[in-house]
């Protein structure tokens, strides 16, 4: 009887822990967070299924020659140089995430995007991870690698 009143104590002390987190944080480490000041910040592959799923609308803030030479396919091109967030298409249900080519610029965007009133979020390491990841791109002259 004590060996399981024990126990019990134990998976009672154990379970505010495990309460804590979202239930997605425990099972897969690699889905979104949001940072401290309400950026939510996707991981590459997360950003890939919701693509797939026609969930999201993905924005590049990169430069037209970096999105001439390689981009992620189904991503829309708004430079960061002449970014203005109320010029972006409507999102209506679908979440909009920038991404550049390591995480800077589309952290930059999706703050100014916040600062105009809407959520801001963005693609943790840009194209650089997602490729680092083995996600496909599409570059000048080819098919999708």
């Amino acid at each position: 009887m004590r060996r399981l009143a024990a126990a019990r104590r134990r998976s009672v002390t154990a379970r505010p822990e495990s309460r804590q987190q979202p239930p997605h944080a425990r099972y897969n480490a690699r889905m979104s967070h949001t940072t401290p000041d309400g950026i939510t910040e996707y991981d590459p592959e997360e950003v890939q299924g919701l693509l797939a799923q026609g969930r999201i609308l993905l924005v590049d803030v990169r430069e037209p020659m970096e999105f001439a030479a390689e981009r992620i396919l189904g991503a829309l091109l708004y430079p960061l140089s002449s970014f203005d967030a109320a010029h972006l298409p409507p999102d209506g249900e679908r979440t909009v995430i920038f991404h550049c080519a390591a995480g800077g610029r589309s952290m930059t965007a999706a703050r100014m995007r916040q600062a105009a009133g809407q959520p801001g979020a963005h693609m943790t390491g840009g194209i650089s991870e997602w490729k680092a990841q083995g996600l496909p791109t599409v570059r000048v002259g080819s098919r999708p690698a």
